[in-house]
């Protein structure tokens, strides 16, 4: 990802397609917004996003389970798949936290979430991995950048988070995203704080600060393959690839608003 212009996500922002992309999922989530439900019981939707989202979240990374079984279990420490899902439970929560310091310093979130994730154990916890150590992450199988080159490009994409811009929330968010997902800054989980990222930008922009719009439902609802095939766009780093990458996130913002939606009408129904 190049850094060079002034402020390169604005140039994204204007692909074919991407101004499209960004106003349906700004109506899309303006509708849920308004929806009556959230003028009372916003908490309650919230709540049950992060549910969700963490689930999904924890689908695209290999532990695939039902909305009822992440509902109901409180030991995550068992097999990878429950740690898995533990891990993506306790990043949605937390992701609220950061906001702050995300605007700041990202690079200090982005230690925290795996953190978070990965528990206190082994020195590989909490910092971008190193040269040699070998990386875990699920479903993604793109070539591995080496540890200079991660350190490289985590700070220029830090120093576009700091600088801030004008480039619609979406399209930051998409980029975030995608470039955590191609560096796999850290030896586990990436693909899990890397859309827990992209959750803190969609909060923190403003576009959906009660976090009821869980663009993680969305990733999982299009299925791993069209998750794969659209990040193989961004790896591209083409017009018509990264276009293809930001819409795909942009109908899994406009999915988790459905979900939400859902909740909502149960909610007004009392069926929740």
């Amino acid at each position: 990802m190049s850094t060079n212009a002034a402020d390169p996500l604005v140039a994204l922002g204007a692909l074919p397609g991407v101004p499209d992309a960004v106003d349906s999922v700004r109506k899309a989530v303006d509708r849920v917004y308004g929806h009556r439900v959230m003028r009372r019981r916003s908490n309650e939707v919230t709540s049950e996003a992060a549910l969700r989202g963490a689930r999904g979240s924890a689908a695209l990374s290999g532990a695939d389970w039902a909305l009822e079984e992440v509902r109901r279990r409180t030991d995550f420490g068992a097999d990878q798949e429950a740690r898995t899902v533990g891990a993506a439970l306790r990043l949605t929560a937390e992701a609220g936290q950061l906001l702050t310091i995300w605007r700041q310093s990202p690079l200090r979130v982005l230690a925290r979430l795996h953190l978070v994730a990965a528990g206190d154990s082994g020195d590989s916890v909490g910092r971008p991995r190193r040269h040699g150590e070998s990386v875990h992450e699920p479903l993604i199988e793109a070539p591995l950048p080496d540890a200079a080159e991660v350190a490289g490009r985590l700070d220029g994409l830090a120093g576009l988070i700091i600088a801030g811009g004008t480039a619609p929330a979406l399209v930051t968010a998409a980029v975030v995203h995608g470039e955590l997902l191609a560096l796999r800054p850290f030896t586990s989980y990436s693909g899990l704080v890397a859309r827990t990222a992209e959750r803190i930008v969609l909060i923190g922009s403003g576009l959906d600060p009660k976090a009821i719009c869980p663009a993680e439902v969305g990733h999982a609802e299009q299925g791993r393959a069209a998750y794969v095939a659209a990040f193989e766009g961004y790896l591209s780093g083409t017009p018509e690839g990264m276009a293809q990458w930001i819409a795909h996130c942009g109908r899994a913002v406009e999915l988790g608003v459905r979900e939400s939606t859902a909740v909502c009408e149960a909610l007004q129904r009392g069926a929740a």
